[in-house]
């Protein structure tokens, strides 16, 4: 192509980025020892192994396809919208008056770590909400997130970098399905995905006891969600411990990532990974957001916490590859994490909702009132799969629901565990759900 002053130059191609962001001057700023980036050599095997990891067409944005999908398709009814998790409920009221009192602090920039209050604010929290062995150290083992999205992504290539060589090409562990930030990051960490697939057969979590040694001598990392997305599934204490001990003694990076930890039906609060990861919390970091939590997903606030060792590394990359949070978003989250009130009525409204899906749908669509999280996780292979019930939700109710195709990954048999499965995010207000969940009766039967 000719640029603007008429010279040839040559088209930036996906591997050319994904090489910017695997090798020089990113890698060597946590722990890396590789050459400067112009120096980065790559060979013909490497070009074919990193283009192998990006992601393809049919890894785009779960959202992206569903819009393809119901693109010239006319809403049967006035469309409701259940496929984007995205809370619906009132924010905290103290908000906005908070913000308004440290305005001044948007005409500095804060620290990348976050500030002192925030990260003793979150590390406080933790150790009042989670069974930990001993109280984290705020200025070495917490750092603040401009929301979890960008730090889980950006751990991967964290754990890369701080892991010891790998038997053979480095390989991160997610569940199947997942969040599209996990396998994102696989790819950006130049690691090959491992989808562990989580069924009902498993509990809705990956089967720990079903992973080959072989394999985990290759692991960078796993990703783990617990309650799951979108199934809802709580790992118990048992459950954490055997994942962090795999990660111990495997030499790789468990990240929890316990962002629907505070949404929970019934019984005693989920468990975290830092309760079971020793006095060191040695190989493990836990993902925390106040978006669910506190119904302030635009504020862009989260945190992680764990091992002093990876939270120091973490800590480099982050300072030249991460955006930094503002300093009176990070005063709102200091007062929301002091709060709980907020917490247990938000919790409320949820649980309001999903006694109107135990309901309306009763024992339908294998339908179980989950754990954790606010999903409906709703199996429709009678109705022809997750997308042709998307589909008809949309042309006949003006249901926005997610196939859950798109948010799991294909097996090397051909199977996908999310195919026969829709996600129904639970996030509109009570009158608008019950109707959602009447028109979903109605059509799917």
């Amino acid at each position: 192509m000719l640029s603007d002053e008429g010279r040839a130059v040559q088209t930036l191609t996906p591997s050319m980025v994904k090489r910017v962001f695997t090798c020089g001057l990113v890698v060597s700023a946590f722990g890396g020892s590789r050459p400067p980036l112009y120096r980065c050599p790559m060979t013909l095997a490497d070009r074919e192994r990193a283009g192998a990891s990006l992601p393809r067409a049919g890894a785009r944005s779960p959202f992206v396809r569903l819009a393809a999908l119901l693109a010239e398709i006319a809403p049967g009814k006035a469309a409701i919208n259940l496929a984007l998790g995205e809370p619906q409920h009132p924010i905290p009221p103290f908000v906005g008056p908070v913000i308004a009192a440290h305005v001044a602090q948007f005409g500095r920039y804060p620290p990348g770590k976050g500030t002192d209050r925030f990260r003793g604010a979150a590390a406080g929290w933790l150790g009042r909400r989670f069974a930990l062995p001993r109280p984290l150290d705020p200025q070495i083992e917490v750092a603040v997130l401009n929301g979890t999205r960008e730090g889980l992504f950006l751990a991967a290539l964290a754990a890369k970098g701080w892991v010891t060589p790998r038997a053979g090409r480095p390989v991160i562990l997610l569940p199947n399905p997942f969040y599209a930030v996990y396998a994102a990051g696989a790819a950006a960490a130049d690691c090959e995905p491992i989808y562990l697939d989580a069924t009902r057969r498993t509990g809705f979590l990956p089967d720990l006891e079903g992973i080959d040694p072989a394999l985990l001598s290759r692991t960078v990392a796993f990703y783990l969600a617990s309650p799951s997305n979108p199934q809802g599934a709580v790992a118990d204490r048992r459950y954490l411990g055997q994942a962090a001990a795999l990660a111990q003694r495997f030499g790789f990076l468990l990240m929890s990532d316990e962002c629907y930890s505070e949404i929970f039906y019934g019984g005693e609060p989920p468990a975290g990974a830092l309760e079971v990861a020793g006095p060191d919390f040695a190989n493990v970091v836990v993902f925390h957001s106040l978006s669910k939590r506190s119904n302030l997903p635009g504020l862009r606030v989260g945190f992680a916490a764990g091992d002093g060792r990876l939270m120091a590394s973490y800590g480099e990359l982050r300072n030249i590859a991460a955006p930094q949070v503002p300093g009176p978003a990070q005063e709102a989250a200091v007062a929301a994490l002091a709060d709980e009130a907020h917490v247990a009525a938000n919790r409320r409204l949820y649980e309001a909702k999903f006694a109107l899906a135990d309901e309306i749908l009763g024992g339908r669509y294998g339908y179980r009132h989950p754990a954790g999280g606010f999903f409906l996780w709703l199996d429709v292979k009678a109705q022809g799969g997750g997308e042709a019930a998307a589909l008809a939700l949309w042309r006949e109710a003006g249901l926005r629901v997610l196939p859950g195709r798109y948010i799991a990954h294909d097996q090397m048999d051909g199977t996908n565990p999310g195919a026969d499965f829709i996600r129904v995010a639970m996030v509109q207000d009570q009158e608008t759900t019950a109707e959602a969940l009447h028109r979903l009766v109605a059509v799917l039967g």
